[in-house]
């Protein structure tokens, strides 16, 4: 019997807060701009917090995969004092860990790297150039979806290729592009001798937007650095290895490290570009304090509508008690009230945000400066998950509040607020 009069009871304050939502005087009522506020607060917060979040992690993302590119997550070289980009001593490509590295389960692949400082001399101008030397078994998807112009280099079965790319930046200053040579002088180990001159030809121009990059690297056969650096064909600068987890990757590094020589040292990109991940950092407390704000803004103005609901029903709500009804049934139904407020303003907030998002996803109508961004337009990255957790966290939280207002239901007294004007 119990179950049915609560069963009675629930239907009674769902079939009241239906009836207050939907009838055209309800509409017309003092509150009705307020609660027209409470769902436009709602849809707004919804917005800024899908937006604050796809377009965060859409910019570490992009950040992130463009230096992975270059350096793969963990670069594996040589204990010495050099902190340039140049790989001066060579290590042995005979290694437990290459071409498999089974022991790490997490990485997926190995690459090995060689790097080399030069100058590049034209008729009209010169520039200073770090030349990377990767083999034909490099993952060059990695690099392709920034070329702007041209193709990848060829390699050859037997022999090297001289096809290089460069950075539209560099093809500008050096006024070069696709298909011209690229004259390069490399210094020789013995400092009386004469550089060696080497004679690329450029196969292709990328444009990474990361200055870091753009102006200093050109990619193109590790072979030639072996044979400037007189090292034998199983010797190179170093190793760049890919994981399947960035977000673990220091942990990743330190299994790494256990499993390679002692002369060896393993170190990731988060290290290697610390200061660039730590302003990235700083994106995740800007999304969090939008979060946090949005969610307050929200929750006043859900606060402010109940209480004006509650206040404009005064007369309702003593009716109801003098007819028998519960505290908490009468309770419930400003809760439902409220609940729709919020899921009105969910559906608008989710439907304007994620419209923008795609908009911006596929068109790009954002952009940013690339000397302060690294990238040139504005990336977006829709995560479902994050959608569902941000609309969640809203919900809940809405609720678990307006159950604060509503408790003033309990102190109405039916005497007094049948006479309330």
């Amino acid at each position: 019997m119990k179950r049915i009069l609560d069963f009675i009871a629930l239907n009674l304050s769902y079939f009241i807060a239906k009836r207050l939502a939907t009838s055209k005087k309800y509409k017309n009522s003092v509150s009705a701009p307020i609660i027209k506020i409470a769902i436009a607060a709602v849809a707004i917060s919804v917005v800024m917090m899908l937006v604050s979040v796809a377009t965060g992690m859409g910019l570490q993302q992009k950040i992130r995969d463009k230096i992975t590119s270059f350096n793969g997550h963990v670069v594996i070289s040589n204990f010495d004092n050099n902190q340039s980009e140049i790989t001066l001593e060579p290590i042995s490509t005979q290694q437990n860990f290459y071409p498999k590295f089974t022991e790490v389960p997490e990485v997926t692949a190995v690459h090995p790297f060689a790097t080399k400082a030069g100058v590049v001399r034209t008729d009209k101008s010169f520039e200073g150039i770090v030349f990377k030397g990767v083999d034909e078994n490099y993952q060059w998807n990695f690099l392709r979806d920034y070329l702007v112009d041209g193709k990848l280099p060829q390699y050859e079965e037997q022999g090297m290729t001289n096809e290089v790319i460069v950075s539209s930046f560099l093809a500008n200053r050096l006024e070069l592009k696709v298909g011209d040579k690229l004259p390069t002088y490399f210094l020789r180990n013995q400092e009386a001798e004469l550089p060696t001159v080497r004679s690329f030809t450029i196969s292709g121009i990328y444009d990474s937007g990361f200055p870091q990059f753009d102006e200093t690297f050109v990619i193109g056969d590790l072979k030639h650095v072996q044979r400037l650096n007189k090292w034998q064909q199983d010797e190179v600068g170093g190793f760049e290895v890919f994981v399947n987890d960035f977000t673990q990757i220091e942990q990743i590094a330190d299994e790494i490290y256990r499993h390679i020589p002692s002369t060896l040292n393993s170190e990731p990109i988060t290290t290697k570009y610390r200061n660039i991940f730590e302003w990235m950092r700083v994106f995740d407390l800007n999304i969090y304090i939008i979060i946090g704000l949005m969610i307050l803004v929200a929750v006043i103005n859900m606060v402010v509508a109940l209480l004006v609901l509650i206040l404009e029903r005064t007369q309702m709500v003593g009716l109801l008690k003098a007819m028998g009804a519960k505290n908490w049934t009468i309770r419930k139904i400003f809760v439902y009230n409220a609940t729709y407020i919020v899921v009105i303003g969910l559906l608008i907030g989710n439907v304007i945000g994620l419209s923008l998002l795609f908009i911006q996803q596929q068109f790009g109508i954002i952009t940013l400066d690339p000397t302060q961004y690294y990238v040139k337009v504005a990336p977006v990255h829709i995560s479902i998950i994050y959608v569902l957790l941000i609309n969640v966290a809203l919900v809940v939280i809405c609720y678990l509040i307006m159950l604060i207002p509503s408790y003033l239901t309990t102190k109405i007294s039916p005497v007094k607020s049948i006479k309330f004007q």
